[in-house]
């Protein structure tokens, strides 16, 4: 039996109980996935990316572990609620524009004192203010530097179009306006390179285009850490009690790890470990959320058709964005059809080993989207169902 025929076994042993639809969490993986972002950060602390995981119990998992510190959260709102439920240091990796939101923030000292919002533009100053409506409590925040690659004089960029400060002159310009300006405190700088980060760089048959990824990341990783440098320093002039510097992400821990500028950490999707974090020479992590459809027919030879399972990821539309039918091996999905709203047909000579009411596993493209379509997470210890936990979704918490 093969490790991953080893896996499915365990994980219709333990949900065999219960019907399909369900997500799970197997726990030895997540764990073992945890164990390996610390190993990777080499002493520094690990933020965990709140988007990557969207369970509550699993954040506050990975948060009791020796080597995470803190959270990076993706909206206002969210933080607020993580906040309230006693997570005592939410960075806020997203500019934000939630007025009702801003004038809890301003209003509430516990609140003021662990959430860290992202700025990267004076405007967003302004609208903090005239959302005050009287609340005095000091505003923490954080400036975001623009990682991005230029190559060919800025002809050609690389990277995601996020902040727009991206020499040490503009952050330290807007570190000044902070810094005269009453109710504000600059507590913490972010960069978070994405195009090394976040972009496989063995994709399987694609050799030339994976040669080019590691060429570009080497470069990346070269010229942003020469500029994190210069920036930090030149921030650090008008705020030399700067308590962080946010850096890297689940496919650059060690990378990112190495700049002496960084003092901590961003992952999350190295947790659960989604399909599109398979295509890296950096790190190899094991498949940790899973969720199952269950067979409902069987139109044909080397056919079954599951229910549901069109879960497309976030991003620029590909079949990269689609869940892999993961288990058993060897499915795949139909050509005309894809994963669909209501059902799914899958193609493979293992169709003709699933009876109605079997089930297929699948892993979604990325990490914490798949928590959008289940209330709850079965958590597997061996072939056991030990806990169930809701999502943010299942709390109630769809925050996008």
């Amino acid at each position: 039996m093969t490790p991953r025929a080893a896996d499915r076994a365990r994980y219709d042993r333990a949900t065999a109980h219960l019907d399909a639809p369900l997500a799970v969490v197997d726990l030895d993986a997540f764990d073992a996935n945890a164990d390996d972002l610390v190993r990777r950060a080499a002493g520094k602390p690990i933020r965990v990316a709140s988007k990557s995981v969207r369970c509550r119990a699993l954040l506050e998992r990975v948060l009791a572990r020796d080597g995470f510190a803190g959270v990076m959260s993706f909206t206002l709102a969210e933080s607020l609620w993580l906040a309230r439920a006693g997570f005592d240091d939410v960075l806020l990796a997203y500019p934000s524009v939630d007025r009702s939101a801003f004038a809890e923030l301003a209003a509430d000292p516990k609140l003021a004192a662990a959430v860290t919002v992202m700025v990267d533009d004076p405007a967003q100053l302004d609208l903090v203010d005239l959302s005050r409506a009287g609340g005095t409590e000091e505003i923490r925040v954080c400036l975001e530097l623009d990682t991005a690659l230029r190559l060919f004089g800025g002809r050609v960029r690389i990277g995601a179009r996020r902040s727009p400060l991206r020499e040490p002159a503009q952050l330290a310009e807007l570190a000044r306006s902070i810094a005269r300006r009453p109710g504000f405190r600059l507590v913490g700088l972010m960069a978070y390179e994405g195009h090394v980060a976040g972009v496989g760089d063995s994709v399987a048959g694609r050799p030339l285009r994976s040669r080019a990824v590691r060429l570009m990341q080497s470069a990346a990783r070269k010229e942003l850490a020469e500029r994190r440098r210069a920036v930090v320093r030149a921030v650090r002039l008008v705020a030399p009690e700067l308590e962080f510097v946010n850096g890297g992400g689940t496919g650059s821990v060690q990378h990112t790890a190495a700049e002496d500028s960084v003092t901590e950490i961003a992952a999350g999707s190295g947790l659960y470990v989604p399909r599109l974090f398979d295509n890296y020479t950096s790190f190899r992590g094991r498949p940790a959320a899973l969720f199952a459809q269950p067979v409902v027919r069987r139109p044909g030879v080397g056919v079954v058709t599951v229910l549901g399972g069109g879960y497309p990821a976030s991003g620029a539309p590909g079949r990269d964005r689609l869940p892999e039918p993961y288990l058993p091996e060897g499915l795949r999905y139909d050509a005309q059809e894809g994963a669909g709203e209501v059902q799914t047909p899958l193609l493979g000579s293992a169709a003709d080993d699933l009876l109605i009411g079997d089930r297929v596993w699948f892993r979604h493209a990325k990490a914490g989207e798949l928590c959008e379509r289940f209330d709850e997470l079965l958590l597997i210890e061996g072939d056991r169902v030990t806990a169930t936990v809701p999502t943010y979704r299942g709390e109630g918490r769809t925050y996008l």
